[in-house]
């Protein structure tokens, strides 16, 4: 490596080992042949104003060992859900990962052909991502699922504009009780289609979907009616099929978002006439990993119109021609890049085979015995913890009458403490408290949804209730 001696060596002589094509012979036949001088000559479009005019102030040089040891210490300052409880959900929760998952995700034969261009040497991953759909379809009781969406918002963006083709019709019906951000996205997918999307107002004791709301707003202009089970406060929508009914006698599609684990313990969305099934398959072996990347999860039933319509790729298990052995192929792949633009159903793609694989591993880890126990713990545990919490001065929770899955609201109305207050005295107690739902539903006064899970011990539950206690001076 040179370095820099006083001013012989101008600082673009340097060869820094650790990037590429940094040596000055190699940089200059670079600029020879895309016909610049000057490396600054490849900024020219960046107006003057926006560029630096000065050295960052950075330290250094420093060895790889050296700068890695500064970044370690940086990152210790960092706190996860293993340093401390978490009791945040709201769309990407805390699941205990099986290590065999990670073993089997990163072997190189699945990380290095995650996305399956070339069949003939793809079996491997192709023959995992069916085994997905095939686990995915049994899951949710529906007769075809792809291999896979980026998330559930996108999915449910797909899904929505999959119905509007199929009933060529521009207004979907939507739970006032959704995701914020899972709403933003899908008016990110509706806008440009010129969708519209109108929410369908709650029963204030229960949280249940307003039936007679839902039959003012359905028409003939409706394409799709949407429900989430559980729903985004975690209770349970025990009027499915009722729902159903109302969208199907409009001629509209019934989509159902759904969290997988929930599945083991709940009915299966295809058991309530569900036509288009989304959700997200993060808590089936994929980590948080800073709330990405995620696992939309797409299905519907066996129609040849919403077969040919459904986003992404869907593989299938075919005999070759030649020895009549078992193969497997992208049977189905309606994205620009494999079809005309103008014929594609989105342009959808496949970075999320990985997080697919991670959830066909954990699943066939489960089973269908170890799936229901799983859902059994996880509605147990979170039971305890709110049938604790409510002994507290100052708690109400759940808000809604409903059973609950894995999370709840908890009102702090009659507490004399803001909601960062409460939070931020959580965290000093080293627990990460649940997420402030003020701005998305401002009607439920000082409320935050929390979420327990299969993570979460009795101990971290009590100590929850009894900070809580502590900080609004109440008695756990």
């Amino acid at each position: 490596m040179h370095c820099l001696d006083g001013g012989n060596m101008t600082e673009g002589d340097v060869t820094y080992p650790h990037i590429p094509n940094s040596v000055l012979n190699v940089k200059k036949q670079m600029m020879g042949e895309v016909g610049i001088t000057n490396v600054e000559e490849l900024y020219v479009d960046v107006p003057q104003k926006f560029r630096l005019r000065k050295r960052l102030n950075l330290p250094g040089p420093t060895s790889e060992y050296e700068v890695k040891k500064h970044l370690e210490k940086l990152l210790a300052k960092n706190k996860t859900s293993r340093d401390m409880p978490s009791f945040l959900g709201a769309g990407c929760w805390p699941h205990y990962t099986p290590a065999v998952v990670d073993a089997i995700v990163q072997r190189a034969e699945f990380l290095t052909s995650y996305t399956p261009y070339q069949a003939e040497i793809s079996q491997g991953i192709l023959q995992a991502l069916f085994e997905y759909q095939s686990m995915i379809c049994e899951l949710t009781a529906m007769d075809v699922s792809n291999s896979s969406m980026y998330d559930w918002a996108s999915a449910l963006g797909e899904a929505a504009r999959m119905a509007a083709r199929l009933t060529q019709r521009a207004e979907i019906l939507v739970p006032r009780i959704i995701n914020f951000e899972r709403f933003a996205t899908l008016h990110t997918y509706a806008e440009p289609a010129g969708l519209k999307i109108s929410p369908i107002c709650y029963d204030s004791e229960t949280g249940q979907i307003d039936i007679e709301d839902l039959k003012r707003k359905i028409s003939n202009r409706t394409a799709a009616v949407y429900i989430e089970n559980p729903s985004y406060l975690g209770f349970i929508e025990t009027r499915v099929k009722e729902v159903a009914e109302e969208a199907h006698d409009h001629k509209a599609l019934f989509i159902a978002g759904v969290d997988p684990i929930s599945l083991g313990i709940l009915r299966p969305p295809g058991e309530y006439d569900a036509d288009i099934v989304v959700g997200e398959g993060q808590p089936l072996g994929n980590h948080m990993n800073y709330g990405g990347p995620l696992l939309g999860i797409f299905a519907c039933r066996d129609d040849r119109q919403l077969i040919r319509q459904m986003p992404g790729r869907v593989i299938g298990m075919t005999r070759t021609i030649d020895n009549n052995k078992t193969g497997f192929s992208m049977a189905l792949q309606t994205r620009e890049q494999h079809i005309r633009r103008e014929r594609a159903t989105s342009n959808i793609c496949t970075n999320e085979a990985l997080c697919a694989l991670a959830s066909a591993v954990h699943l066939a880890l489960l089973g269908p015995q170890g799936l229901r126990e799983l859902g059994e713990t996880i509605m147990h545990k979170a039971s305890y913890a709110m049938q604790l919490l409510t002994k507290i001065e100052g708690v109400k929770t759940p808000l809604f009458k409903s059973p609950h899955f894995k999370e709840f609201t908890v009102n702090f109305d009659s507490a004399d403490m803001r909601m960062h207050e409460i939070h931020n005295n959580l965290l000093k107690a080293k627990i990460h408290g649940g997420k402030d739902l003020t701005k998305e539903f401002p009607e439920l006064g000082k409320t935050a949804l929390y979420c327990v899970t299969e993570t979460h011990s009795k101990e971290e539950i009590d100590r929850l209730a009894q900070v809580l206690g502590d900080v609004l001076g109440g008695k756990s």
